[in-house]
């Protein structure tokens, strides 16, 4: 292909690029990319040809790559240099790429999660279908631990990625009717796809009693003093682990409007 011999000042080759004039001034007092020409009176000029070889320069820069890293390619630039670099930045990019994915559907449930908050009443009861949910468990004794040693200890047993989906508590079904809320049985979190050495549980599906309360925690135990006599009422037979989890705590100001779901499986 014959080489395009149209030249361009600074500012118009940085516009073409849609870069800052002073990235071309830099790169040229570097040696990282210069203009092809140099006028007695100072001024710069680009060869029209030059704009591939800096858009694969600006390509290595997207991939994390630091000047001298660059630099240094550019100085001896074979193929087996740049395969190694292909090959490197592309493990970096498939990480990349699986790290947003999971925090895309982080937010996703979190936007699911504010709209559906946005209409429940306090103390609200129903019966819901719930699907099979994957969680990962932390039988773990919170109380007597301060909330600095708790977050450091899930975040060495699950993830950050895994804190950010929600953290709950479940206790015993036979301990919530003699209301013994003193004694949790662990903390749970939704589990996000992929291996994880942490302790799983299938959250069975079917049908699940389910109470919503707007505020503080020291009003859940008449929460579920209600979601038992409802149960009692409609014959309901409850089974297994009440499981507990907010909603929007990371979209309030105030304690008042934070809200909690309660989940009990109902006995087929």
């Amino acid at each position: 292909m014959k080489k395009s011999n149209i030249q361009l000042t600074t500012a118009q080759f940085a516009k073409l690029h849609e870069v800052n004039k002073r990235t071309l001034h830099y790169y040229d007092d570097i040696g990282l990319f210069s203009p092809n020409t140099k006028k007695e009176n100072g001024y710069r000029v680009y060869d029209l040809s030059q704009s591939l070889e800096f858009e694969y320069i600006r390509m290595l820069k997207d991939l994390s790559m630091s000047i001298e890293e660059i630099e240094a390619y550019y100085k001896n630039p074979t193929s087996d240099n740049f395969l190694k670099i292909a090959d490197s930045k592309t493990k970096e990019i498939d990480e990349q790429i699986k790290k947003l994915k999971t925090i895309k559907k982080i937010l996703n449930v979190k936007k699911e999660n504010l709209i559906f908050c946005e209409n429940i009443q306090d103390q609200d009861i129903r019966v819901e279908q719930h699907l099979a949910e994957n969680i990962l468990i932390l039988p773990y004794d919170f109380l007597e631990n301060d909330l600095s040693e708790i977050f450091a200890y899930l975040k060495d047993t699950w993830s950050i990625q895994q804190i950010r989906m929600g953290i709950g508590g479940f206790i015993a079904l036979e301990k919530v009717i003699n209301e013994n809320f003193e004694d949790y049985d662990g903390l749970y979190t939704p589990a996000l796809s992929g291996p994880s050495s942490a302790n799983k549980r299938i959250k069975a599906k079917g049908r699940y009693l389910c109470g919503y309360q707007r505020g503080t925690w020291d009003k859940l135990p008449w929460l579920y003093k209600k979601m038992i006599n409802y149960a009692e009422q409609t014959d309901l037979v409850l089974t297994g682990y009440a499981y507990e989890i907010g909603l929007n705590e990371f979209a309030i100001s105030e304690p008042t409007d934070y809200v909690t779901k309660i989940m009990i499986k109902i006995k087929d």
